[in-house]
């Protein structure tokens, strides 16, 4: 018997059980009434037998399951049918060779988890829910899951792929269908595209997965899934964000190494062959990815929840055009700037300021060529390049509501982290980290790029301009070598203290505080790949460590991460940035 025959005869065979009611009449005979009882969408339903019909009913019942036990073990001679869907949906044979594409691939850190769930029989009344930005690798772990499914499983699986002219309720037709015919394990692609999900989003847990089926859900809307938790599905999903691809990640499973790989494209899994293909390789194309991957996000979830009353302090700019903007200058600041003034100030990169402090500085070849740089053209090209407003192009006033809220869903998005940073009286403040470095590097050539149209800038030396250009994406890179090193060893160490220490001369770079022991690591980060005497100044400074061993605990390893080798000079320990990171 072939899978459309059974599939067909089940279609027809009453479902359910049947049970016996028993009632006592006047004349105290008892009589005896047979219903057949059954669920559907979430509600039991019953209907009287009479009693000619028992047997019948009941041998059908029992050829149902036979069946379905048929169905399960998977014995029959075709693996394709053919339905009638409302959607793309992907099954039988189709779905193998869509699966194929990522034979070669290595698998993302959530790829377990996943796996964990499909195969979790307890699971009831729970969806999965993977999601994250674009080009963070959702899809491939979907087809990676359906392509190490054995051929029963696979005869029981669907590819939902949802696009933006399709409905909830051509969806939900579809499901039903799916579910009629036995299916167990349902991917659904960006469902987010459903204007409506939100609202609609708890009928997939309450009725589908109650019901058995195992239902995955991707999207790259994760604001819309961040507000679908906190609502509809609440306890009834399991989260499993992609945004955020830390070092040794995006090492193992692309294959690129080293931390200027890492600064220069980390934050999607874009591969061509076994080339990397950074969608952060220029200004265009990164902030194409900034407007649709996050801003776009943040408005199409906005939209479509609760009649766009999450808005809140963004609907003026919003309905101005100007979000996408507002949005833009926060991204292009947040590392260091992420206050009041980003918005508000004249635009000026921070970038460019504190070159021209260290290129002023430079002990070896200090020079103020910065300081006589057209600010206000330069200024104009930078914005320019960024597709940022000014003030006085902004139709609406911006105050700190409209940045608080901003950052709120950038977090939500886990676009952005915090990092401590303490003095020794032990006064905290938070520093915004950005956790997408590609977009970060490339808006840092695009200051670049606009240093390099300056008519005064022009007048030096071509390789004057080179040194100039190479020192300040140097510094760049160095600052976001530290917040990578804080960011990551505070996600790996969430039970232990991981902050920026400063004093009134100087900072520990980093400082590791083992709460279970009361002992610390101090460190120093540099971007240098050589041993200097001065890069350990501070952490050899014995009034700095008798302050920090009475404030914080006893010292119990000095550290310089830089992109050396590792070894111990003088009780320091140099250890090699990516694989401290490597380790984590």
């Amino acid at each position: 018997m072939t899978k459309n025959e059974i599939l067909e005869k089940l279609n027809k065979l009453p479902k359910g059980g049947i049970t016996t009611r028993k009632f006592k009449k006047a004349n105290d005979k008892i009589y005896e009434y047979y219903y057949l009882q059954w669920t559907e969408e979430g509600k039991q339903k019953s209907i009287r037998i009479n009693d000619s019909e028992l047997d019948i009913i009941k041998s059908q019942l029992e050829e149902r399951r036979k069946l379905e036990e048929l169905l399960n073990k998977g014995n029959f001679d075709d693996v394709s049918i053919n339905l009638d869907f409302n959607t793309e949906v992907i099954i039988g044979d189709n779905l193998k060779l869509f699966s194929n594409s990522v034979n070669n691939l290595n698998k993302r850190y959530g790829y377990n988890k996943i796996l964990d769930y499909i195969n979790d029989n307890t699971l009831f009344n729970k969806v999965f829910v993977l999601y994250g930005l674009r080009r963070t690798g959702k899809t491939t772990l979907i087809k990676q899951i359906i392509n190490n499914m054995n051929n029963r499983d696979l005869l029981k699986s669907a590819f939902i792929q949802i696009t933006k002219k399709d409905t909830f309720s051509n969806f939900n037709k579809d499901l039903k269908l799916l579910q009629s015919y036995g299916y167990k394990y349902i991917f659904v692609d960006e469902i987010t595209f459903l204007e409506d999900f939100i609202e609609g989003a708890s009928l997939l847990s309450d009725i589908y997965a109650s019901s058995g089926i195992k239902i995955i859900l991707s999207g790259a809307d994760s604001l819309g899934f961040w507000i679908t938790k906190s609502n509809e599905l609440y306890d009834r999903c399991i989260m499993l964000h992609t945004t955020f691809i830390p070092y040794k990640e995006f090492s193992e499973v692309l294959g690129v190494k080293g931390i200027d790989n890492y600064i220069q494209y980390g934050g999607t899994m874009s591969m061509s062959g076994n080339l990397y293909n950074s969608i952060f390789s220029d200004s265009s194309s990164t902030n194409e990815y900034i407007d649709s991957a996050i801003a776009q996000n943040i408005q199409h979830s906005l939209k479509h929840y609760q009649y766009e009353g999450h808005f809140r302090h963004l609907y003026d700019l919003y309905q101005n055009n100007e979000l996408t903007g507002a949005i833009n200058r926060v991204v292009e600041d947040i590392n260091h700037r992420f206050t009041i003034d980003v918005l508000e100030k004249e635009f000026k990169s921070n970038d460019l300021r504190i070159s021209q402090n260290n290129l002023r500085k430079d002990r070896l070849n200090p020079t103020t060529v910065l300081d006589d740089i057209d600010i206000n053209s330069f200024t104009n090209r930078l914005k320019e390049l960024l597709e940022i407003k000014n003030k006085e192009e902004q139709k609406i006033k911006i105050d700190d509501s409209i940045v608080k809220q901003i950052e709120e869903y950038l977090k939500a998005l886990d676009m952005i982290d915090t990092i401590d940073i303490k003095d020794i009286d032990n006064n905290n403040k938070e520093r915004i980290v950005f956790t997408q470095p590609g977009i970060r590097y490339s808006q840092a050539k695009s200051i670049i790029e606009s240093l390099s149209n300056d008519v005064l800038f022009k007048n030096i030396s071509i390789e004057e301009q080179e040194r100039i250009k190479n020192r300040i994406l140097n510094e760049i890179k160095g600052r976001m070598t530290e917040d990578i090193i804080l960011l990551e060893t505070k996600i790996a160490m969430p039970y232990n203290n991981i902050f920026k220490l400063q004093f009134s001369d100087g900072e520990f770079d980093m400082v590791i505080q083992y709460l279970n022991t009361l002992e610390i690591e101090i460190f120093e980060i540099k971007y240098s790949k050589e041993i200097i005497k001065e890069q350990a100044r501070h952490l050899i400074d014995e009034n700095k460590c008798k302050e920090v061993e009475f404030k914080f605990g006893k010292i119990r390893k000095k550290t310089v991460l830089y992109r050396g080798e590792n070894t111990i000079l003088d009780g320091i320990t140099y250890q090699n940035i990516e694989d401290y990171l490597s380790n984590l």
